[in-house]
């Protein structure tokens, strides 16, 4: 039996950020779900995702983009039988992606996001839309990252600084893929997150950006079907 591939976006972008690696699970014959991740709380967000995995009532392989790591990580769910890693976060209990961020030196994002409070207390994040494309996905189509910085999903810093208390990981063999030149989550971060999780498979993509679903499919791909390869 072919287990589901959930993918979960993270911040500053939604579930059409997949497009192109939903085309090649179709190709590869595989079933797929895009979760719109709430992108409001760590408890929350990882708890709607556990809803959505219960409906499917089958073998997961459970994919995390950015933030989106943070949720999968915390999603603990019997059915998830895998862990893919694409430019995300990996926490350890009691990090946050903040925390994780700051880690190691080489991310731009703090110096780029527009703040403003909302309705709900705290306040919420966006990258400036004249930034987005050098600091979220330099190696995409201008055209593509000017729609994109207009259809950006904002994140709460309550997202952002919520401490993990689960790490998925450590129970879960998981999978890794990332850019040499992200921007948003420093390089050195995601190979230290990687070699602690005891990765099953790492690629890292050289100049690549933070957007490498979009920007490297075929790659992103490769690393699901490996964790799909060994589920089965």
């Amino acid at each position: 039996m072919n287990p589901t591939v959930v993918l979960v976006h993270g911040a500053f972008t939604g579930s059409g950020g997949w497009k192109r690696v939903i085309r090649r699970m179709h190709a590869n014959r595989l079933p797929v779900v895009a979760v719109a991740n709430p992108l409001r709380d760590l408890e929350g967000d990882a708890a709607y995702v556990r809803d959505v995995v219960d409906g499917i009532g089958g073998p997961v392989v459970l994919v995390g983009h950015s933030y989106g790591g943070m949720v999968i990580t915390e999603a603990v769910h019997p059915a998830v039988r895998a862990l893919v890693y694409v430019s995300a976060f990996a926490p350890e209990t009691c990090e946050s992606a903040l925390t994780l961020a700051q880690k190691f030196e080489g991310g731009t994002l703090a110096e780029n996001l527009v703040s403003y409070p909302v309705a709900t207390g705290g306040v919420e994040f966006r990258i400036a839309a004249d930034r987005f494309h050098r600091q979220f996905c330099h190696d995409v189509d201008p055209e593509w990252a000017a729609v994109t910085a207009v259809l950006q999903r904002p994140v709460t810093e309550r997202a952002l600084t919520d401490l993990a208390t689960r790490a998925a990981w450590r129970e879960t063999p998981s999978w890794f893929v990332y850019g040499e030149r992200d921007a948003t989550i420093p390089v050195e971060a995601m190979r230290f997150m990687a070699e602690r999780a005891g990765s099953m498979g790492t690629r890292e993509i050289s100049g690549a950006s933070h957007a490498i679903a979009v920007s490297w499919p075929d790659t992103v791909t490769r690393t699901i079907l490996d964790a799909v390869t060994h589920v089965r």
